[in-house]
């Protein structure tokens, strides 16, 4: 097994008896060699194995992965000093990692557009995909009011809050533990987006656009490994995977003050969101491409 290969990491870094007596020192090339066998470690396992790799090693190392890449480059070649049980924290990661677990989770962090995000298994890892809800966000009139339904970890709300810091944001979930990720980064990073918990739209001052990442996989649909680690509420909704965005019209149909709708769906879905959003009161109606170029945001707008 490619796993099994890990073990060289003890000769990579300059020797397990050393590291077990204390701290030891190496150079540029032993990083490099300790990234190339985690990396193959992860082979069979993650779709982008060097990254992971790099991401595990700098969180073993307690260094950033910029720091780690800087390190591995050898600029100005110097010795890193090594925690003694190095070996141990990073075998550690990559058995979690192998195992499926995401690395965010793992890491404790995860980037989005200009934020480094604290996430963990009480909130859904935020993808890049997302970024498209945030874009929509971008283009609203000065001074706009927008809701984020289902923030999980407050990624859409802080991170249009920081690029638009006109704009009045709130973020709504029903998970208090979620929520309570959420007021975590916006205090870590100063911004300023109110935090409630409700259920999607009730109770909230009606806003002028509301943008949202909602659970859309159908129960049962076979999922990869990692999705396990994460919160299930915030990925499955009925044997469709439409129950929360019917919800959610069903709310925006009696909301007239809000003007742009932006959803995002799944796989095939693009169809039945759009009429949704029709049925709602959208007179317009829109599908925006992810980067690798299928349907992800649905957009409804009413004149006026």
């Amino acid at each position: 097994m490619a796993f099994q290969r890990v073990v060289g990491i003890a000769s990579a870094v300059g020797g397990g008896e050393r590291l077990r007596k204390g701290s030891a020192t190496v150079g540029p090339a032993a990083l490099r060699e300790a990234l190339a066998l985690g990396a193959a470690a992860l082979g069979g396992s993650s779709a982008t194995p060097r990254l992971d790799a790099e991401l595990l090693l700098a969180k073993a190392l307690g260094a950033s992965r910029e720091r780690l890449l800087f390190l591995t480059a050898g600029v100005g070649a110097e010795p890193v000093d090594l925690p003694p049980d190095l070996l141990s924290r990073y075998w550690q990661l990559l058995l979690r990692r192998q195992a499926g677990e995401p690395v965010a989770y793992i890491v404790g962090s995860r980037s989005f557009r200009r934020l480094d995000l604290a996430v963990d298994p009480r909130v859904l890892v935020p993808r890049p995909e997302s970024e498209l809800l945030v874009e929509i966000g971008l283009s609203l009139p000065q001074g706009a009011r927008v809701v984020d339904v289902g923030t999980g970890s407050g990624a859409i709300a802080l991170a249009l809050k920081e690029e638009r810091p006109d704009l009045e944001v709130v973020g709504t979930d029903k998970s208090l533990s979620a929520l309570a990720v959420a007021w975590e980064n916006a205090a870590r990073l100063g911004l300023a987006v109110q935090f409630c918990q409700t259920d999607l739209l009730a109770s909230v001052p009606p806003p002028d656009a509301v943008l949202c990442n909602p659970p859309y996989l159908p129960e049962g649909v076979p999922t990869p490994p990692e999705l396990s680690y994460e919160p299930p509420e915030a990925l499955f909704a009925g044997p469709d995977g439409l129950a929360v965005i019917r919800r959610l019209c069903g709310q925006l149909a009696a909301l007239p003050e809000v003007k742009v709708a932006a959803i995002e769906f799944g796989s095939g879905q693009e169809r039945a969101v759009c009429r949704l959003l029709e049925g709602a009161g959208f007179t317009r109606t829109e599908v925006h491409r992810d980067l690798a170029g299928l349907p992800r945001v649905a957009v409804g707008r009413r004149d006026g």
